[in-house]
């Protein structure tokens, strides 16, 4: 009795210590970003695998960044679909739904890039990620300044929707503005892939 007591105390001690090194390692990568909050709630499942590596933590910014993205898409075609929006409103919608499709694409192109690092091309490749982010941070911004002037409940979640995938799209080029400064010499796991 006495040894299984000591054994689940251990397994105990052991969790806490990984989960307090795991909070280390998303709280050391979230530091610079502006929306810290947001990026260790929505980082938090990488530290296992991100540890210290900028590369593997842009990875990860830019992963959630696509998956939310494509939620609000999905939420704003569906919304252009089946919702109520008239004049204006149904303007911005339609032109909302169009940047935020250009946004993912912009993200998907910063995940291939982030997928395929070379120390020969890593410069460009840099350059690439950040105009490729900053240009997916200025579709969703665009999005929510299509609704300038309407109000409304649907507008009113259209724009705190958009603006919560801002933020971690923010978070993402915060992350990969990291990477940029790092070097390749950050990248690990093999020859160069992060």
């Amino acid at each position: 009795m006495l040894f299984t007591r000591a054994a689940m105390m251990m397994t105990v001690v052991m969790i806490t210590i990984t989960r307090v090194s795991g909070d280390a390692y998303v709280q050391e990568a979230c530091n610079v970003t502006r929306y810290q909050d947001l990026c260790v709630q929505t980082l938090a499942p990488f530290s296992k695998t991100a540890r210290s590596s900028p590369s593997r933590w842009t990875r990860a910014g830019v992963y959630v960044a696509i998956e939310s993205t494509k939620n609000v898409a999905s939420f704003l075609v569906g919304l252009k679909r089946h919702g109520n929006m008239t004049g204006r409103g149904a303007g911005a919608l339609a032109d909302c739904v169009e940047v935020a499709q250009d946004a993912l694409y912009n993200l998907y192109r910063s995940l291939g890039i982030l997928r395929d690092l070379s120390p020969i091309d890593f410069d460009l490749q840099m350059s690439n990620l950040l105009t490729w982010l900053s240009a997916a941070l200025t579709d969703e911004t665009t999005c929510v300044d299509e609704f300038d002037g309407i109000r409304g409940r649907q507008v009113n979640t259209v724009h705190s929707k958009v603006m919560n995938v801002s933020y971690i799209t923010s978070n993402a080029l915060a992350l990969a503005n990291w990477l940029a400064t790092s070097g390749i010499e950050s990248v690990v796991n093999g020859p160069y892939k992060g």
